[in-house]
């Protein structure tokens, strides 16, 4: 005997109550949540500091760190070479009687700065020699601290600068800065000292070359009074003046003259 067909009436019969049981099921679950929590703030990190320790084992500052210290006086050299020493009045005396012979370009600019720069450290070389003296050496063997060595550099370059400048061109600077006047010039700050010194620096610079123009000044009177007369007119004065300028310098002994001037106007500096 064949067993009973299932119809498709009753299927699906028995999937839509299938459906009903698994809704009916899923409806009914209860959501879970987490238990929460108050909020707290977070913890603070405790209180740090970076220390550099710029010194070697036994005191004296590392390699690395005198390395990055004449790296970086270098790169400033050329700025310190012209404000805080000699080397501006020198060049702009040299430059000045260059002009005065009427030759622009000879000696060549690179000719006179290596003249004032050599000439800089002549007259200089008292100061630097106290400068190595009671800064660089303490500093090198662990005497002195970076601080306190460029504050020992300092003094004997601030009392070296004072010696050539002017009165009137230091309380212009103050002036102009707003401070107050200090007590005595020794305690100039350097922003205020610095360009008060290049300022009596070219000043005087100024007045030597003044000085050494006038000569020449005459010789090219004197011949463009004689082309005149003789009515050579197209001809230039300055062709026929430059040997009887060269050779007044000659005579004079000109070079030795004007360094022999610039280096005692230094006289006494060290």
């Amino acid at each position: 005997m064949e067993p009973p067909r299932r119809t498709p009436r009753r299927a699906l019969r028995t999937v839509i109550v299938l459906g009903i049981l698994l809704a009916v099921h899923v409806l009914s679950a209860t959501p879970a949540f987490a238990d929460t929590v108050d909020p707290t703030l977070p913890a603070t990190p405790p209180p740090s500091g970076v220390t550099v320790d710029i010194n070697g084992i036994d005191g004296t500052p590392s390699a690395s760190i005198l390395t990055l210290i004449g790296i970086t006086l270098l790169s400033v050299a050329p700025a310190l070479l012209l404000m805080m020493s000699s080397f501006t009045k020198i060049f702009v005396v040299l430059a000045m009687t260059r002009n005065a012979l009427s030759l622009p370009t000879i000696p060549p600019n690179q000719v006179l700065a290596g003249l004032s720069l050599f000439l800089t450290l002549f007259i200089m070389w008292p100061v630097l020699t106290e400068i190595h003296t009671v800064a660089v050496q303490p500093y090198t063997d662990g005497g002195l601290t970076f601080t306190d060595a460029v504050g020992a550099a300092s003094d004997p370059l601030r009392t070296w600068m004072l010696q050539f400048t002017r009165e009137e061109d230091l309380a212009l600077m103050t002036r102009f800065s707003g401070a107050d006047n200090p007590d005595d010039p020794a305690s100039t700050p350097l922003i205020t000292l610095i360009p008060a010194f290049m300022i009596s620096e070219l000043r005087a610079a100024f007045i030597i070359g003044f000085v050494i123009f006038v000569p020449f000044l005459v010789i090219d009177l004197v011949v463009a009074a004689a082309l005149m007369s003789m009515g050579m007119m197209m001809l230039p004065p300055v062709m026929i003046s430059l040997p009887f300028k060269i050779l007044l310098f000659l005579l004079v002994d000109g070079w030795g003259l004007i360094l022999r001037t610039l280096v005692q106007s230094y006289a006494g500096s060290g």
